[in-house]
């Protein structure tokens, strides 16, 4: 008796264990789950206020994925949320991240869904995600850009890389955004230095470089008043000549605050538009004016 007793046992454990097993391996990432990695300083990171026509709830098929703890929001790190802001970090706010998002979503067909990684941080040099150069860089930073780095632990880049392999047990990684230059507005060797951070994901990640490309957005414009417009035509503008698979985003009439740096919140929503109609075009869709999903074909 005891002997049949611990063979259907064994029988009912073998089949378990079999059954979890294949659908482990049944489980693949999702190739209409569009993910998108962004980086940057301060425009990036977002500090826009939603005005009434940002409000309301987010499309569900928009996601964030929290690169950094968020308690009063109910957002661990390393979980999927629908994007509703702020989707940075919890003192942040809106963004072209947001914007860039809500359009996708707007004009991909509906069984498509876009979700974003956003690790950014305020007044940081292009130095802050290079694996060779961000600690020296780290070590002579004010302050309250450390406190700002202590949430990804001291390492912006290994943290976007750690949440990004998370995210690729889900969906597909498809694109890079990029808004940053304030910092290195001078520096003509910046297109060589994104092209650097731009390989190395490309290796920790897995990415074929042909399907990945990086948009990377101009710093305000002279007419808005910019002090840095000089970084869109001497330096920026080499990126495509320096990263193959790269694109500029415009940033002429683009609207700005009355400071010298930052985009307002209709800058903020021109800004992620024009990624989101970029990428769109380069991954064979079209674009609109459409508030809902395209519908399935």
């Amino acid at each position: 008796m005891k002997t049949k007793l611990s063979l259907m046992l064994g029988v009912m454990m073998f089949a378990f264990f079999t059954v979890n097993t294949s659908a482990q391996k049944v489980k693949k990432p999702d190739p209409k789950f569009f993910i998108y990695l962004c980086i940057g300083q301060s425009n990036m990171e977002a500090g826009a206020r939603p005005e009434e026509q940002d409000k309301g709830a987010v499309d569900p098929r928009f996601q964030m994925l929290a690169a950094v703890n968020m308690p009063k929001l109910n957002r661990q790190m390393g979980n999927w949320y629908v994007a509703t802001p702020p989707i940075c970090r919890p003192e942040n706010n809106l963004g072209p991240v947001d914007f860039f998002g809500r359009t996708m979503v707007a004009n991909l067909p509906a069984k498509y869904r876009v979700g974003v990684i956003n690790v950014s941080v305020a007044g940081a040099k292009i130095e802050l995600w290079q694996q060779d150069a961000y600690k020296q860089y780290l070590d002579s930073a004010p302050s309250w850009m450390k406190n700002i780095c202590k949430q990804y632990d001291g390492n912006p880049y290994k943290r976007l890389v750690e949440m990004a392999k998370i995210a690729q047990k889900d969906g597909v990684i498809v694109g890079i955004l990029l808004h940053q230059g304030e910092s290195n507005s001078t520096d003509p060797q910046w297109p060589e230095k994104v092209k650097s951070i731009y390989n190395n994901l490309v290796k920790d990640l897995k990415l074929n470089p042909k399907k990945v490309p990086l948009l990377a957005g101009e710093l305000k414009s002279k007419e808005e008043h910019g002090v840095c417009y000089a970084f869109n035509t001497d330096i920026l503008a080499n990126l495509p000549k320096v990263l193959p698979n790269s694109y500029v985003i415009s940033s002429q009439g683009v609207k700005g605050t009355r400071d010298q740096f930052h985009f307002n919140t209709t800058g903020m929503r021109e800004l992620g538009r024009r990624y989101a109609v970029q990428m769109l075009k380069l991954q064979g869709f079209k674009y609109s004016e459409s508030l809902g999903p395209v519908p399935d074909k």
